[in-house]
């Protein structure tokens, strides 16, 4: 028969008879029964568990009858674990003592000797209140991520015009309705969070949240806390229980962007808590099963990778149901037009330009372009125009793209001079400009540069800037 019986419970009394008799007890009632006798080792107990009720003596050896030790202990509790459910046990009480026992924070009090069917109704009734408060600052850690997931959404319609994009369309449709894991390949800048975002939107799981979370700019020392969640005082600056991004993910669609980007013992984690379809926060050992629907992105070569041993190979077989590979805006001009149009009409409105066009030949001279730096180049190359064109026309000749001889327009655009032509040269000059121009800002610069700003670091340590 399966065990259905659930619960963590601590109790605290000096009393060895006591404890063993709640021990013998609970456990025919509740999955764990953690006992102790030293009140000085609660703050210990409660940074490697979460308990969902805690059995507290109010008199300790100090002081046999006058509750002060229990008052003294239900505040550290509390301020370490605010909502576990804490239950105040005492041989000497009176209605006084309960009555300031629950105006300070306790779900209940309980005389001793206490009845033993009364007991488990009353730990039931607490458990339940804790599991409630828990529910509560989960989702309020949820809103406040989802509020910034939505406010850091880009606002891009999905665009099929090329024959490669409608190929992208129609596996779309064959695999949004599924809830297979889905892996997209492709270049920065060719739009691989709009496919994701489109493969949330068409999918069953539409209306419930999209989480994005851009691992290349995940620190390594960050990794388990922003993916699996923390229980306050995992770590000194954890002031509260918080969710992962898979508990707010949860019933919805997570997407991990730059994933080959990860260790390998980042890599391990991430798959156990995939194969086990469960998660356990930063300092708790409670498993939280997860419900989501994985994404992943990378413009790294996993499989090459995989030979290579920097990539786990059971991982890429795990988020690797269905493919996705972008094609570069290169090889897919079709799709230029459309694109400028819309990023046009979009900056027009956002700097309140009223209405431009471009001139056959400025549309010309996009469509030509390669774009290096794919639909982000196009989309920061159209800003710029918005930004400077004062006329309602785009001519060719307002349009600065770099062409064959970048040492001369870097040095009348840019006030940028290279010495020489080797490519490492140059783009350690390009980016040392871009940095100094942003004043540092690794944001900005990178937006310029039309690179993520994980891209972007990388480049930074390359060149030792």
């Amino acid at each position: 028969m399966k065990n259905t019986k659930i619960g963590s419970i601590l109790a605290v009394d000096d009393n060895a008879d006591v404890l063993t008799s709640l021990r013998l007890m609970l456990k025919q009632h509740f999955a764990t029964i953690h006992t102790e006798a030293n009140p000085e080792a609660i703050p210990a107990l409660l940074k490697n568990t979460r308990y969902d009720v805690i059995l507290l003596d109010m008199n300790f050896t100090k002081d046999v009858s006058s509750g002060a030790e229990g008052f003294e202990w239900l505040d550290k509790i509390h301020a370490i674990d605010p909502n576990v459910a804490v239950i105040m046990l005492t041989a000497y009480g009176d209605v006084n003592t309960a009555i300031r026992a629950i105006k300070e924070g306790a779900t209940d009090f309980v005389l001793k000797p206490w009845q033993n069917e009364k007991l488990v109704a009353t730990i039931s009734a607490a458990m339940a209140l804790s599991g409630s408060r828990r529910e509560v600052e989960t989702l309020k850690t949820s809103e406040r991520a989802l509020k910034t997931a939505l406010s850091n959404a880009p606002n891009h319609d999905f665009i099929v015009a090329s024959p490669a994009m409608q190929q992208i369309n129609t596996l779309l449709d064959k695999v949004a309705a599924t809830d297979a894991n889905v892996l997209i390949l492709g270049e920065n800048g060719t739009g691989k969070e709009v496919i994701a975002r489109e493969l949330h939107r068409r999918s069953l799981r539409s209306k419930e949240a999209f989480i994005g979370v851009d691992m290349g700019a995940l620190p390594e020392t960050l990794f388990e806390s922003e993916l699996f969640g923390t229980m306050k005082g995992a770590f000194t600056d954890a002031k509260e229980d918080r969710a992962g991004r898979f508990e707010i993910a949860s019933g919805g669609t997570l997407f991990l962007d730059e994933l080959g980007n990860i260790s390998l013992p980042a890599q391990s984690k991430l798959l156990a808590a995939l194969q086990n379809r469960t998660i356990t926060r930063l300092g708790s050992t409670k498993q939280i099963p997860i419900n989501i629907r994985l994404i992943c992105a990378t413009n790294m070569p996993l499989y090459e990778m995989v030979e290579q041993k920097q990539f786990r190979q059971d991982l890429l077989y795990r988020i690797n149901t269905v493919e996705f590979h972008l094609p570069p805006l290169r090889e897919r001009k079709e799709d230029i037009p459309i694109l400028a149009e819309y990023f046009l009409q979009s900056y027009c409105q956002k700097y309140r330009k009223g209405s431009l066009r471009l001139a056959p030949a400025a549309l010309k001279k996009l469509e030509q372009y390669p774009w290096r730096g794919n639909i982000r180049e196009l989309q920061h190359t159209l800003e710029r125009v918005v930004i400077m064109t004062d006329g309602n026309v785009i001519e060719a000749s307002d349009i600065a793209l770099s062409g064959t001889t970048p040492t001369q327009q870097s040095a009348s655009a840019n006030g940028l001079v290279v010495e020489n032509l080797n490519l490492d040269e140059v783009e350690k000059s390009v980016i040392r400009k871009a940095l100094q121009k942003h004043n540092g800002n690794v944001s900005h610069a990178a937006d310029e540069l039309g690179l993520t700003r994980a891209a972007l670091y990388r480049r930074m340590e390359k060149y030792g800037l």
